[in-house]
């Protein structure tokens, strides 16, 4: 078996055995990885918590047929301490790690966009300069358009037409009234603005978006979300989508876009103006 070394998030883990388990890691370099840590279920195991959801991790691994076998582990930011004692943020955190599991479908597949938007989620939440749901739908925002499913929403996902009455998740985002579908939601203005400015990253228009807003962007993004995905997103379930009465969260002092400030690129153009439909 060939060794390589590489740094990831780890996804998920499930129970092998009596006493190892199947780690689902996203990697810098490699792409989502599955690797077996031996005799980690155990009290006393070299590896610990540091093979735990959430955690930033440097790894060796040795290559096998089906599955790899992680040999050392280094923790480099253990985000879940951060997360689990807060709620909202655990669960918008575990919406993130699903989703990214989901998305990325094939196993050493590089995927450094992903894995960077993942990095950069993490760190906002457990920074927590940004309330969690708008971090969540961000997160999720960016991630369909890296994987090409940016919605519309400048212009009519069916002509292009500027003046645009509703939002239509099989058309591919906002749609105007001549194009408009049967059953299409009819969202604010503002909502559509909101979701402009988390795909763009504007978070000072996002952090001063009203609640109302926020609820009815969390809806359509989740919505057109799993419709892309064709299955529904099992944590989901467990996001609060309003918290009612928290305070405003802080805004980043440095002005940063924390989700998406480490990819490789960042174009003048905006993902939505790609935007695939069906």
């Amino acid at each position: 078996m060939s060794l390589y070394r590489d740094e990831g998030v780890v996804l998920r883990t499930q129970k092998l055995g009596e006493a190892d388990r199947i780690i689902t890691i996203l990697t810098r370099r490699t792409g989502k990885v599955r690797g077996v840590a031996k005799g980690v279920r155990r009290t006393m195991s070299r590896f610990g918590a540091r093979l735990e959801p959430f955690s930033h991790v440097d790894l060796q691994l040795h290559a096998g047929r089906s599955l790899d076998v992680i040999t050392q582990v280094e923790t480099l930011r253990p985000y879940g301490e951060a997360l689990v004692t807060d709620y909202p943020r655990y669960t918008a955190g575990t919406a993130m790690l699903e989703t990214a599991d989901r998305l990325i479908m094939g196993e050493k597949e590089p995927a450094l966009r992903q894995f960077l938007l993942m990095l950069g989620g993490l760190r906002t939440l457990a920074e927590g300069t940004h309330e969690p749901r708008l971090v969540l739908d961000a997160f999720f925002l960016r991630s369909l358009a890296v994987a090409g499913y940016a919605p519309a929403l400048s212009g009519c996902a069916r002509c292009g037409a500027e003046a645009v009455r509703a939002f239509a998740i099989a058309s591919g985002g906002v749609v105007c009234g001549a194009c408009r579908p049967a059953g299409a939601a009819v969202p604010a203005a503002e909502t559509i603005a909101l979701m402009i400015a988390l795909l763009r990253g504007d978070w000072a228009a996002a952090d001063a978006s009203e609640s109302r807003h926020r609820t009815e962007c969390s809806g359509l993004v989740a919505a057109y979300l799993q419709w892309h995905l064709e299955q529904g997103i099992r944590s989901l379930r467990h996001v609060e989508r309003e918290w009612a009465g928290r305070d405003p969260v802080g805004r980043d002092p440095a002005g940063r876009d924390p989700i998406g400030w480490e990819w490789p690129e960042r174009r003048a153009s905006h993902p939505e103006e790609a935007a695939r439909t069906r």
